[in-house]
This record gives structure tokens, sequence and C-alpha cells, in this order.
């Protein structure tokens, strides 16, 4: 498998073939969608480790089957697995939220339940398990103890819009990190929030800045499902649903707020911003030198501010830093013609009329649509690959988010300290894709990675089936997997 230094100007041709896009002048609108969702399936889940390709020296085995909605896992101080079920995902499907301890041989324990979904990740410390989530009652932070005891550590978090609380991650000096969401794909709430269900329920939510912020007076004229009439309205960013904005308009910051990394304590005391400008932060993880990496969710091309060719990305944090959110991808302003404006339609322009500062350059670009998600770091030896980033691909849900004319990601990648990605764990073909698309057992969509204690076995949980059909995700109970991967050959060395 070879790695690539991806330049930010490679990343929409990773989802069409450059010789005919030069070809054919406006083929991108032309030519349909072909997503790895589109597509049919018959349960029940076919799960064949074989047909999963992993660099030589390496095999892949099942932990455990038949999930519902898998979004973590991780390991106690006996070295036992506990697999999180999200309860909720897009397509509004609602489920029960469960802690589980996977057993040997036997059906899982369940540890604790929940009633606000989804729980979207999971970490332990010092005897507990801190999980991220909710989102019809907020999102929070929540302490469970090993009786299934439950509390939550700070509730209240801005997460009943499109994205949600995320992480957390534990620190060494006692602080729980956790990426939280912004409401909205670009800062506008949109019709696009009423398809995904929140618009309803939450008329008056919107984005919330971590800072004072001072509007450039752009808005957005759109429909309003909200009627169910032919009237129009237009809205203004971080501002409700039909409010318009003034030039010099300021929108005072807040804690907890939306597009950042938090920090909070255990007992739920001293709530701090760590970086903000960020639209999804999903996966946070500490590299081998202490410091704080997280996966970002990139634009979608959708929504009263459709934002073109931008791939997720993966940040090296450092700490009070604006990333650019929402007038910046990459360091990139959304003003460039060239590069943001999709065919037919001008660059998104900027919504903010001052900047806190010049965003920095990511350490990584990731796939367009990837939706590259967990993610931990290589620290064993025995393993390989030492210090290098594993980042599970949840998969492109095109076509609402954007076209591709291939399915993206649907796979674990792995980045280098030069920010060089490669494949580690794909579908064995000549096409990418997950199992039900490609007719195999393989990898349906990867959302979290996470290294034993030992850091000799990488756990890779798969979220299971999601098919896109009529514009709406659709999900699949028990189609989740909990896979493992371990190093039965040499070590290697690190680009092999």
């Amino acid at each position: 498998m070879q790695g690539v230094a991806l330049n930010r100007r490679l990343l929409v041709p990773l989802t069409l073939p450059l010789a005919v896009c030069l070809a054919l002048v406006g083929c991108f609108p032309v030519l349909p969608s072909s997503g790895g969702g589109e597509t049919s399936f018959d349960p029940p889940r076919a799960v064949v480790p074989q047909d999963i390709e992993l660099p030589p020296g390496y095999s892949i085995e099942v932990v455990a089957a038949g999930l519902d909605l898998p979004t973590g896992v991780a390991f106690d101080d006996r070295g036992r697995v506990y697999v999180l079920e999200a309860g909720y995902s897009y397509g509004e499907l609602f489920s029960e939220p469960r802690l589980l301890r996977v057993e040997s041989g036997g059906p899982p324990t369940v540890i604790a339940t929940g009633d606000n979904p989804p729980w979207n990740g999971l970490d332990y410390a010092n005897g507990s398990f801190f999980i991220a989530g909710g989102h019809v009652e907020g999102g929070e932070i929540l302490r469970i103890e090993m009786d299934g005891a439950t509390e939550a550590v700070i509730e209240g978090l801005p997460s009943y819009g499109d994205h949600h609380t995320n992480g957390p991650l534990a620190s060494d000096d006692g602080w729980i990190y956790f990426g939280q969401g912004t409401a909205t794909n670009s800062g506008v709430v949109g019709p696009d929030n009423f398809d995904f269900g929140w618009l309803p329920r939450n008329p008056g939510f919107h984005d919330v800045p971590c800072e004072d912020v001072v509007l450039s007076g752009r808005n957005y004229i759109s429909g309003n499902p909200l009627t169910g009439e032919d009237d129009e309205v237009a809205t203004g960013p971080y501002l409700p649903f039909g409010t318009s904005s003034s030039p010099g308009q300021v929108v005072p910051g807040e804690l907890p707020c939306g597009g950042a990394i938090l920090r909070v304590r255990p007992d739920g005391s001293d709530l701090e911003m760590v970086a903000w400008g960020l639209r999804n932060p999903f996966g946070l993880a500490w590299d081998l030198a202490g410091e704080l990496l997280v996966s970002e969710n990139s634009f979608d091309e959708r929504g009263s501010r459709p934002v073109f060719g931008t791939g997720d990305l993966l940040w090296k944090i450092t700490p009070g830093t604006w990333y650019g959110w929402p007038d910046y991808w990459s360091g990139m302003p959304l003003t460039d013609e060239e590069w943001f404006s999709s065919p037919g339609n001008e660059a998104p322009g900027f919504l903010l009329a001052q900047h806190p500062e010049s965003p920095a350059s990511p350490m990584a670009f990731l796939g367009v649509h990837s939706s590259s998600n967990g993610l931990d770091v290589s620290r064993s030896e025995s393993f390989g690959y030492l210090g290098h980033v594993f980042i599970a691909q949840f998969g492109d849900m095109a076509p609402n988010v954007g076209k591709v004319l291939e399915p993206v990601g649907f796979k674990v990648i792995r980045v280098d300290s030069e920010g060089r990605v490669f494949d580690f764990a794909a579908n064995r073909g000549s096409q990418n894709g997950p199992g039900s698309k490609l007719g195999t057992g393989g990898l349906e969509r990867p959302v979290s990675t996470r290294f034993d204690p030992s850091g000799e076995s990488l756990y890779i949980v798969d979220f299971g089936v999601m098919t896109i059909a009529d514009g709406e995700p659709q999900p699949r109970l028990g189609t989740g997997v909990l896979w493992r991967i371990t190093h039965e050959g040499s070590q290697f060395g690190n680009d092999r």
C-alpha cells in the first residue's frame, strides 16, 4: 500500500479521475453520484475477516458482532474490553444507548444504559468510564462507575444541531477533554437542518462562538420549511433561522460554545476552551510527546452556504488557537473562487468582518467526505509504526453532503510524522467501498480506533451498515462489529 503526501489541490480529484474532469468541462455536476452508501442491503450482514486487506504480517479477527450502532471502545484496569452503542444515528433512528463489557465466548454484559443519545465516544480513567454524547436534550459528559452508577459531569452542551459532543479523552493531569461540534455545516441555519430533523425541534438553535465575533452582514435567502408555505426568509450567521444580520453586528462569545475543543474537571468544574474554529472535532488522542491530535470533519456542499471540495483534516492542537471555521479551510480563505466554488456557484465568502488570527496549516489532509473520525497513536514497537496515527474513516454520506463519483473512506488509514497518508485496513478488491456495496464481508463504516493497554492490538469499532436512499440515511441495527488487528511477524520499518 503506497503512501502519498496529499496536496490540498489533489483532494477533490480523489473522488474523480483527473483526466476525465479535465476533458469534460462541467463534468462534475453532470455525472451521477456513486457514494458508498448509494446501494441496497439485504440482511444479514456478512462478516468475513479475510475480505479485509492489511499490510504483510498483520491479521484481523472479530471480537464482537451484532452490535447496535457502536461508536467507541475502551479498556479497564484489568484489560477487559468495553464497547459503546450510540442509541441514535442520522436518519433519525433512536434506540437505547448502552455501555457493554465484551465477554469471551458469551453475550456482552450491560454495564449501563442511557436516555439521551447518541453516546459518541468512550474513555476510561481512574476507575471510571467517561462518555460524550447527547442530542435532543443537549450534549453532556457522563461518568459511569463499574456498577453502572451514572452521573453527569457537565450538561447542556450545544449539541442540538448537526454535530454533537465527541471524545472524550482523559489527561494525566486530571482534565477531561472533548470536542464540541457546530450546529450547522458552515455557520448558517438553513433547510438542510430541517432535513436533519433538529430544526423543527429547536427552531431557535444556532451556532455559538467561543469569543465575540463581528459579522460581515451577509444573509442567506431560503425557503421556510417550518411554515410549509411558499415563503422565504433571510438568515445570518450565528443567528436563529429566519433572523438576518447587519454589518458590524457583534455576537457575544459564550462557554460552552460550538466548533471547539473544551475541557472540564471530572467533578464538572473549571470548564475551559482549549481551541476553537473547528467544524466538527471528532477524534481526540495524545501523541507520543503528549500533544493533542484532533480529526476534523470538514464542510459539506449543502445548505444555504455550501462549500465545495474540502477534505477532512488532522490537526496538532496549539491551545488558545482559532483554526478558521467558518471562513477558512486548512488556512485557505473561503473567498477563493477557484477552489471553493462548485460549478455555477460563487465562492462562499466571509461571514466574519474580522478574524481572530491567521489560521494554521493542518498536520495532514484526508479525503473529501471521508468522515475521518476516531483515532489513536501507535506506541508499541511490537505492533509497529511507532508514533503513527491510525484513523477510522466512516465513509461518505453522498449525495447528502455533496457528490462523489466513487466511495470515499470506509477504511482505516495511517498517517506518519510527515503527514503522509497510507491505507492500513481496507476491503479487498479493485474498488473501494463498504462490504455492502462490494458484496463482501469486510468493513462497513469504521468510526473509531483504539489500541489496547499493551499497545499490541488495534481495535476497530465498525458502526455497521448505513445506506443512503431518497436523500435519507438508513442505518441498520444489529450490523455493528468490533474488530481486532494484531502483528504476527517481525517489526516493520515506518513506511513499508
